[in-house]
């Protein structure tokens, strides 16, 4: 039942949010261990036992499995407050990719499939990761290149193909994978045990703490039986974009909440630290920075909200979230390079979080489509709906 019934419980349920994240989850953050994986894991492991005795759990997922079943109007507020950490949305269960694939499978997992996969998948006993980007000339932004294949073999499939930058698949028990039939781009769910399926490397990237790693993955010869199938065959790129949808929004809560949070600590900066005769605060340029980082995170909080508030309310947002997904994109990045040049020496160093900050919010441009792809798209369809005025 969603807490808007009760705007008293779901106020409280934030500032324990709010506490946990200040109180337990940012001074875990060791910035010493950045790029430790395995340390970030364990610590969020920690953290998951303290959140749950405080009565938080995953925002989406059903109380009956531990969830606090939130609306995405109120994943909004929920999120942004966890996304403040960088260990807030392991430790509260909303961390892609797991959190995207959930809402997926919900919608498409069979009997069976929620039993052995989902299931585990919102108790957070299991992890997952969604296989689909290929390196050239295999998929990219591109949904058509899609090489990798799975052909028939007696009653269950062989899966064929090379996959890389697969977030989460250092730590997945499980892949999504997106593979081409007869019919067309398909899904299966396949086991990381089963033979055939082979972590190639953890590919280093940007993100200081980047908990599941970006995996390069191969399937060769990878045999799975015909309960591997997701929904229906040949509607793999249909099912890739109900993925997409919650997964824009849910990156979008995240990412306001650390560039919040960077805004806020160059304000504190610039209100003690002084130059020219005066503290930082006083100067019309660094208020400036900060006018519009307040002005840009209004906004995006904002549409972040609208988009939710549709998909509350069943509609299709997939017009919408893309914009949304491009501006909250930019602007979140432009807050925390503001955040960084108003501390200046201390913003691009290691002794203080902003620089790291900056470095998480930056593959965001790339993530769920490149900006340049969305705005294609999103000038394509109004064009459409030009025509048909």
């Amino acid at each position: 039942m969603s807490l808007t019934r009760d705007p008293a419980a779901f106020t409280a349920l934030i500032q324990n949010l709010r506490d946990f994240i200040a109180e337990e989850a940012i001074p875990r953050e060791d910035l010493r261990q950045a790029g430790d994986g395995d340390a970030m894991r364990r610590i969020a492991l920690q953290l998951r036992a303290i959140a749950s005795e405080r009565g938080l759990g995953a925002p989406r997922a059903p109380v009956e499995q531990g969830g606090l079943a939130l609306s995405w109007e109120e994943c909004c507020s929920f999120l942004e407050e966890a996304g403040r950490s960088f260990l807030g949305p392991a430790a509260l269960q909303c961390a892609p990719p797991g959190q995207p694939d959930i809402a997926a499978l919900d919608q498409l997992a069979s009997p069976a499939q929620r039993t052995r996969y989902l299931e585990p998948l919102m108790r957070g006993e299991r992890h997952s990761c969604f296989a689909m980007t290929e390196p050239a000339p295999g998929v990219g932004s591109d949904p058509r290149m899609l090489s990798t294949t799975a052909r028939r073999d007696g009653d269950g499939w062989v899966i064929e193909g090379h996959k890389w930058f697969i977030t989460g698949a250092m730590r997945a028990d499980f892949a999504i994978v997106v593979a081409r039939t007869e019919a067309g781009p398909s899904w299966f769910l396949v086991d990381k045990a089963m033979p055939g399926f082979e972590v190639v490397r953890d590919i280093p990237n940007i993100e200081p703490f980047d908990l599941g790693g970006h995996g390069e993955l191969r399937f060769e010869g990878c045999r799975v039986g015909p309960e591997a199938l997701v929904g229906e065959e040949g509607r793999g790129l249909d099912y890739a974009q109900l993925r997409l949808e919650g997964a824009r929004l849910f990156h979008c809560m995240r990412y306001i909440g650390l560039a919040s949070r960077a805004m806020s600590m160059a304000q504190d900066y610039a209100s003690s630290r002084e130059s020219h005769g005066a503290r930082l605060a006083e100067h019309q340029m660094v208020q400036a920075m900060v006018a519009d980082a307040h002005i840009e995170l209004y906004a995006a909080r904002l549409m972040t909200l609208d988009v939710a508030r549709r998909l509350d309310r069943g509609e299709s947002i997939r017009h919408e979230s893309s914009m949304a997904k491009v501006f909250v994109s930019e602007a979140v990045n432009r807050v925390a390079d503001s955040a960084v040049q108003i501390t200046g020496a201390l913003g691009i160093s290691e002794d203080a979080p902003l620089s790291m900050i900056l470095r998480m919010l930056r593959p965001f441009r790339i993530y769920d489509g490149a900006s340049e792809v969305h705005r294609a798209a999103i000038a394509k369809r109004a064009f459409r709906q030009r025509l048909r005025a």
